[in-house]
């Protein structure tokens, strides 16, 4: 049996996990992430761990299909990265360096894309070769899967669904700097930014407005509730998703749109919101994508890059 490994490298945690080729999860670890002088620790240190572990199981570099590393930033086909925004490297030939410090076979993505690849190998786009995934966190990522593989581009940055223009009218900025990103709406920031919006509009009672905090979770958590405004602003979150994944989907034609990231923890009432408003705009040969949420949560990274090296 032939083994590999699955690296997510994050801002604050590298994941890790050893994998049989055949998908079975062998081991899982992190490391912390140094992300001081440039990052320059970072791979070495994943280096000297991917090493420990092999001692640790006795495993030789002959058993070894190589190494899969996600990383949060566009990476090009060749593994090389221009800038990152939390790790501290610029120009970063990631999957060579990577390479020179294990002797292995080395594959990088960028890892939405990647988190994408681990769904559809592992997840909820089981079976499924054509598949959009959608991560709704502290801003939308997302990975498109076309014919099994993921989506890259000339940058590295294909699937870089948060930045779709959902808004043409929208004043305020976006973090990549463009106005009217699917990332202000549909990420849980954006949630809470339709939440104050909509309270600020009227005096409508909600139970909203006994909170010190108005976040995602207490927006579902108030819709669950029957909360009349927490399901106004759910409305207008669902609008601009559905309506954006209509809009991919007549693209690149998937048979499913996966939804992970911590605001699908609310649930399939979540899917329900964005399904409506993805019918009423999709084109007619898409009309029967599947929305499901994502199976893998945290895994989803280490499992998508142990199949990219696959």
């Amino acid at each position: 049996m032939d083994y590999c490994f699955g690296v997510d490298i994050g801002g604050t945690t590298v994941k890790i996990g050893l994998f049989q080729t055949d998908g079975v999860l062998m081991d899982k670890w992190e490391i912390k992430t140094r992300t001081e002088n440039e990052g320059e620790a970072i791979l070495p240190d994943v280096a000297e761990a991917l090493k420990k572990k092999m001692e640790e199981k006795g495993l030789k570099s002959s058993q070894m299909s190589g190494i899969g590393i996600g990383i949060p930033a566009p990476v090009d086909e060749e593994g090389i990265v221009q800038n990152t925004a939390n790790l501290g490297w610029g120009y970063k030939e990631v999957s060579r360096e990577m390479k020179e410090l294990t002797g292995m076979k080395v594959a990088a993505g960028n890892d939405a894309n990647v988190a994408a690849l681990g769904e559809m190998w592992l997840g909820a786009g089981k079976g499924h070769k054509n598949m959009i995934m959608v991560t709704l966190g502290t801003g939308v990522g997302g990975g498109v899967i076309v014919n099994g593989q993921p989506l890259t581009g000339a940058h590295g940055a294909g699937g870089e669904i948060g930045h779709l223009c959902v808004n043409y009218k929208e004043t305020e900025r976006c973090g990549c700097g463009k106005q009217g990103c699917l990332e202000q709406y549909g990420s849980a920031t954006g949630i809470a930014r339709l939440a104050r919006k909509r309270l600020a509009k009227d005096d409508a009672p909600s139970s909203l407005r006994d909170m010190e905090k108005v976040d995602a979770k207490a927006v579902f958590d108030a819709l669950k509730e029957g909360d009349q405004v927490s399901e106004e602003i759910v409305e207008e979150f669902g609008s601009y998703l559905g309506h954006a994944m209509a809009n991919i989907a007549v693209v690149t034609d998937p048979t499913v749109i996966v939804i992970g990231g911590g605001v699908s923890k609310a649930g399939s009432i979540l899917l329900k919101y964005i399904e409506k408003y993805f019918t009423e705009k999709a084109f007619f040969a898409n009309k029967e994508t599947k929305f499901v949420l994502a199976e893998l949560g945290n895994d989803a990274g280490i499992c998508g890059a142990a199949k990219l090296i696959l």
